[in-house]
């Protein structure tokens, strides 16, 4: 696994020794931040962005972003073996700071105080078993978490039944090998 654009192009990122942690694969990613990047329909880009990490793992996903300039990145972990991959791999990254590491679960999100930002992206890659999506997603729309154009951004398995809620329109869905990627609004 690696950073695969930005200032920190082809650095390589640590991953977890245990599969409870299933880390983003590269080639999803790349489409995630080609589409991104290149889609007509999706009106917003990494560079200046505030982002918000859910399911955050290695991190991999955010610390693309601040690869690519992002403004700051928030990343949300609870799973002690994943925040201590992803510290390491953050550590890693000399002289950036725009970030901050949330210990807490997802679920948690209107709970947490701090957040009063408005993001331009908000990734959220649970592992493939959890049901709940929609719960965070209301969340998400509840407390109007999304600035103009931002989007939501959904990793799941390509086998995956749950139907998105109707507080939400599906701008875009592609599958790459085991992952279905939705881009949301």
């Amino acid at each position: 696994m690696r950073i695969i654009g930005g200032i920190f192009k082809g650095r390589k990122l640590f991953l977890p020794t245990d599969k409870k942690t299933r880390p983003l694969k590269d080639l999803a990613k790349e489409a995630i931040f080609n589409l991104i990047n290149h889609s007509n329909k999706i009106n917003c880009k990494i560079e200046n962005s505030i982002i918000l990490d859910l399911f955050a793992g290695t991190g991999s996903f955010g610390i693309e972003c601040l690869s690519r300039k992002a403004l700051k990145v928030i990343f949300f972990e609870n799973y002690i073996e994943a925040l201590k991959i992803l510290e390491k791999n953050l550590n890693s990254l000399k002289n950036i700071k725009n970030y901050e590491v949330v210990q807490n679960d997802c679920f948690d999100l209107l709970k947490y105080e701090k957040i009063k930002l408005k993001f331009n992206i908000i990734f959220i890659d649970p592992p493939f078993k959890e049901i709940k999506i929609n719960e965070i997603i209301e969340k998400i729309k509840e407390r109007d978490m999304l600035r103009l154009n931002g989007i939501i951004i959904v990793h799941r398995h390509k086998n995956d039944k749950i139907k998105f809620t109707e507080k939400v329109n599906i701008i875009e869905e592609r599958l790459y090998g085991i992952s279905k990627i939705s881009f949301l609004n």
